[in-house]
């Protein structure tokens, strides 16, 4: 349930984020015995790069609190999306933080909507999806791999999400959304490797009042394809885009700086030169400067946007 609602204190069954660094973090399950290998009931014990910590003695810690490790220490935290893109279990390849924020902010996904995913995979984008629509809002997420869908609507139940999303284990490409989701939908997203035969089921599932559409290509014949069927359909506002997080090195720098002014008098003998060893009463200034990372973000993929506008018929 932790995913539900903000929480003070860790309950048994709750799925816990153990941080360690920024780039050391495990999710894992706050619950004292568990079954190993040969079936037996033995402790829960997770072994870290600081040592084990016996998952017992943290039920009831309260959130954000600093946890002892045989070897260490690290901090025990409520799952949020963000926490849990970086340390799910992976099932496919997942979409992070920099694609989501723009395909949640394109598609206009707000408490109360009614949204359509396909596929699902491992679940990234769909607890963004889902903390986005709630407490009214519904999710229908669907994957043409039966074991994912099964382990994804589990997975959705013991994070305490299942009223607000359904799994379909269909082939969307052929098969559509279904007919009870003909003219449900506010906004439709799919990450397929062919969405161009996926488009004509999106156009009916979308609201005679018209909706927003997404598609996640990692190639650009996808996102083209894609295109030519939603220009055939009437989709207007049609855009893609590639998004490249780059963070900027602020750091400060010290600069030596020569005080020129006694260039400005009449040179005599004393007049001291640049090139003495004591340059001209020579001085340091301390400047913030901003410059680009010396790695720049790789290609993740092409989002391509469209709105199909109201009253098109169908």
């Amino acid at each position: 349930m932790s995913f539900l609602k903000p929480k003070t204190h860790i309950e048994q069954g709750d799925v816990v984020i153990l941080y360690l660094s920024v780039n050391s973090m495990h999710a894992i399950e706050a619950v004292p015995t568990i079954v190993n290998k040969k079936g037996e009931t033995i402790a829960n014990i997770f072994q870290t790069s600081y040592g084990s910590l016996k998952v017992e003695s943290i039920i009831g810690v309260e959130y954000g609190s600093r946890v002892e490790l045989s070897k260490g220490w690290a901090y025990v935290l409520q799952p949020n999306p963000e926490l849990w893109t970086q340390t799910l279990p992976h099932r496919t390849q997942i979409i992070y933080t920099p694609d989501i924020s723009m395909i949640l902010h394109q598609l206009e996904v707000r408490p109360g909507a009614v949204v359509i995913e396909s596929g699902t995979g491992s679940g990234s984008l769909s607890h963004y999806f889902l903390r986005a629509l709630k407490p009214t809002g519904h999710l229908h997420t669907f994957d043409f791999h039966e074991a994912r869908a099964d382990q994804a609507r589990e997975e959705f139940k013991r994070h305490g999400l299942a009223d607000f999303v359904t799994v379909y284990h269909r082939d969307v490409c052929n098969l559509g959304f279904t007919s009870e989701l003909d003219g449900v939908a506010d906004a439709i997203f799919l990450d397929l490797p062919s969405p161009d035969l996926a488009v004509p089921h999106a156009f009916k599932a979308l609201k005679l009042s018209g909706g927003r559409f997404c598609s996640f290509s990692p190639c650009i014949e996808q996102s083209q394809r894609c295109i030519q069927e939603l220009t055939k359909l009437g989709f207007n506002e049609i855009c893609s885009m590639e998004v490249l997080q780059q963070e900027n090195v602020v750091k400060t720098r010290t600069v030596p700086v020569i005080d020129l002014e006694f260039l400005k008098s009449p040179k005599t003998s004393e007049t001291p030169t640049i090139n003495e060893d004591n340059k001209a009463n020579k001085e340091s200034k301390k400047y913030l400067t901003s410059s680009n990372p010396q790695i720049l973000p790789g290609h993740t993929g092409f989002l391509t946007f469209a709105t199909l506008p109201p009253n098109i018929p169908k």
